[in-house]
Formats: C-alpha cells, sequence, structure tokens
C-alpha cells in the first residue's frame, strides 16, 4: 500500500479550523477540539500535521497528573524534566515558547497535540494546567477525542471559552473513499468494488484501508486481468474484503453472475 496522506474531507475541515484560529479574535482563545468515533482518521491526520510542523504530540493517559502530564511534555520536547512542579512549570513554558517562536520565523505552524482528550477532559485540575500552559504564551492547543470532550467541557466554563474552533470527523464521502482507493492502493480498482467498500466500511477510514490491503493482496498472487479496468466486484467474488466492526465476522464480497 502506498504511504501518500490523503487529504479527505475530514482533513479539509481540519485545515480550515487551523486557519480560522490564527485569525481569532480573543488571543487567548486558543484551544481546538476535534472529535468523532474511532477509525475515521483524526489521529493519522494530526500526526501528519504535527510532522509536518514539527509540533509536539503527546497521547493522554487515564491516570495522568499535571505533574505526569508536564514531565511527558519535557521528555517529547527532549529536555531532562526538573523534580518539582513549579520548576517543570517554568521549563515547559520557556522551550515551548522557543519553539514557538521559531515557528513563527519560519512561517509555519506550532501547537500541541493532545490525543485521547475524553481521558482527561472532565478532570479540572489537568484541563487547568493545560489551559495555564495555552494561555501564557498562547499556544495553539488541539484536545482530540472520541465524542466526548465538548461536552465534558461545558462543565468548565473557564476552560470551554478557550475553545475557538470544533471539528468533528464525519464519515467518509463516496468521494472520500474514492480518493482514498486511487492514492492508496498499488493496483486500480473498478467503480463496483469502490462502491461496495464504501457500503461494508460504512465509511471509516480504518476499514477502506484494510479493504485496500485485501484487494492488493488478491491482486498480487495474479487472479485478475491487468490490462483490464480495475479489480471488479467479479474478480473478488468469494473473498473477504474487510472484517466487520460490529461482529468482527469477516464480510465476503458477493459472487457477481
Amino acid at each position: 500500500m502506498k504511504t501518500v496522506f490523503v487529504e479527505t474531507s475530514n482533513v479539509r475541515r481540519f485545515m480550515s479550523a487551523l486557519s480560522a484560529l490564527e485569525d481569532r479574535g480573543a488571543q487567548e482563545a486558543c484551544l481546538v477540539v476535534v472529535d468523532g468515533l474511532p477509525g475515521l482518521g483524526k489521529t493519522t491526520t494530526l500526526k501528519h500535521w504535527v510532522a509536518q510542523n514539527n509540533c509536539i504530540y503527546l497521547r493522554a493517559k487515564k491516570e495522568w497528573t499535571p505533574s505526569w502530564f508536564m514531565t511527558e511534555l519535557l521528555d517529547s520536547l527532549r529536555v531532562h524534566p526538573p523534580h518539582s512542579f513549579q520548576k517543570k512549570y517554568t521549563k515547559v513554558l520557556e522551550e515551548l515558547a522557543v519553539r514557538q517562536t521559531s515557528a513563527i520565523m519560519s512561517r509555519r505552524s506550532f501547537g500541541l497535540v493532545i490525543d485521547e482528550a475524553d481521558h482527561v477532559s472532565s478532570r479540572a485540575q489537568i484541563l487547568e494546567t493545560i489551559r495555564d500552559i495555552s494561555d501564557m504564551i498562547e499556544l495553539p492547543t488541539i484536545l482530540v477525542g472520541m465524542g466526548r470532550v465538548n461536552d465534558n467541557l461545558a462543565r468548565f466554563p473557564q476552560v470551554s471559552s478557550r475553545v475557538s474552533q470544533k471539528v468533528r470527523f464525519e464519515k467518509a464521502t463516496k468521494d472520500d473513499v474514492r480518493l482514498l482507493i486511487k492514492q492508496r492502493c498499488e493496483v486500480p480498482v473498478a467503480a463496483d468494488l469502490v462502491d461496495f467498500v464504501l457500503t461494508v466500511s460504512q465509511g471509516f477510514n480504518r476499514e477502506v484501508l484494510e479493504a485496500i490491503a485485501n484487494i492488493e493482496r488478491f491482486a498480487f498472487r495474479g487472479d485478475f486481468d491487468p490490462n483490464g479496468s480495475g479489480i471488479a466486484l467479479r474478480d473478488m467474488g468469494g473473498q473477504v474484503i474487510m472484517n466487520d466492526r460490529r461482529n468482527n465476522q469477516p464480510i465476503i464480497v458477493p459472487e457477481v453472475l
């Protein structure tokens, strides 16, 4: 499978939100919430953005404390964390400010991404620490969750008022699935098989990529005509295309007469 990053409609909405963030009125309102069901490409999109812009990515832990959070943050910044909470906090601000200034001078984005933010979005102490860091240097901070972050933040007006952009990742459209298959699959795929993948994947990127892997596996066995219009539904009749996320049972391509 090709490793190219595909700009789906979800990616475009995310990038539009970042552009809007740069034009925000209240400078302290620099939190972004990205949410949606698992398997829609949130983590892939955020990790790509982090890599492209040399930003910071953390995965929240269920038992995070403010001190543990800052220790992981300093580790990501490749800075040895001091022992006291106050010194960690001061060092975090210093290091992030240096990197933010460098990004501004290079005319690129910079920010902090906290994935799996559902783990911390209902806990006042850690949220206040995140807000303090974001406020102090006006650092874009992106909280990524699975649908509960916005509701949880509503309990903390001092934090939710800092959220200037909300992006919800939706299920892939037909155009998204077509684009994913076209740009990621090593072999051509006919329109009827694309439509079938859209239907059985229910628009989840994770399942679409699983389908691509199975299509390629079938193709590399040499069981189709490479000079045709692409692997079609009839070619893969009786083959497993992906597993059903609801029951983990294999989904079989129907035989076409």
